[in-house]
């Protein structure tokens, strides 16, 4: 082997090495879901998306009704994940289990909120979408229940509402008009199987980059 062909095959196996390290850098940081992404909730027992829209409850608080809905493609899907008021998370951070968070409606800017009223449908406790521009109140901070360090892409968790200690939850029950087929989404006093969640299609965040698009978004 000449010295050019020696100097090809090396530069040839370092730029390799070099690439490997990138992607392996790469994969460790798309793992995760981060402060800012915006991504669409699978109900995993009932294979419905957490939902929202500018239609109000006809009782209970009266506020933006939150439901599931079957369908992948929906843009009022769309949620952000953020920190709470009083400690905002880094844009790209990774979310960690037991950290509180808050759940931005995309479209209408409420928060995932849930209180004592009851639920219409299942008579539990009725969560609803709360707020004005991403602000509304100690009610819309939620802890994020997994397995390991961090919140992992793909992985089931759970939501358990800070301030009234509920799961956000499905259980089957469906609307009639005007939003016939939704299903109910309300506070479960219990964890079940009718509470695990998996973050699905959206933009994940990374650290000082640009947003990863993930699916149709």
């Amino acid at each position: 082997m000449n010295l050019i062909d020696a100097f090809a095959f090396f530069t040839k196996w370092f730029l390799m090495l070099l690439c490997w390290s990138c992607c392996e850098s790469g994969e460790s940081e798309l793992q995760y879901v981060t402060c800012g992404s915006l991504v669409k909730l699978l109900n995993t027992r009932h294979n419905v998306r957490l939902h929202s829209h500018d239609v109000k409850y006809g009782s209970g608080s009266g506020q933006q009704s939150v439901t599931g809905v079957d369908s992948a493609d929906d843009a009022n899907s769309y949620w952000r994940i953020r920190g709470k008021p009083s400690s905002p998370c880094q844009r790209g951070a990774a979310i960690e289990c037991g950290q509180a968070i808050r759940i931005t409606h995309m479209k209408t800017g409420r928060n995932l909120h849930t209180h004592h009223f009851s639920s219409p449908l299942s008579n539990n406790q009725e969560v609803s979408a709360f707020g004005e521009d991403g602000e509304g109140d100690d009610l819309d901070v939620w802890v994020v229940q997994c397995d390991g360090a961090r919140w992992e892409r793909g992985e089931t968790v759970r939501f358990k509402h800070m301030g009234t200690g509920v799961f956000l939850s499905v259980t089957g029950e469906q609307y009639g008009h005007p939003i016939r087929g939704q299903r109910e989404v309300h506070g479960a006093g219990q964890a079940s199987q009718h509470n695990w969640w998996r973050a699905m299609e959206g933009v994940f965040i990374l650290p000082s980059q640009e947003p990863l698009q993930h699916d149709e978004l």
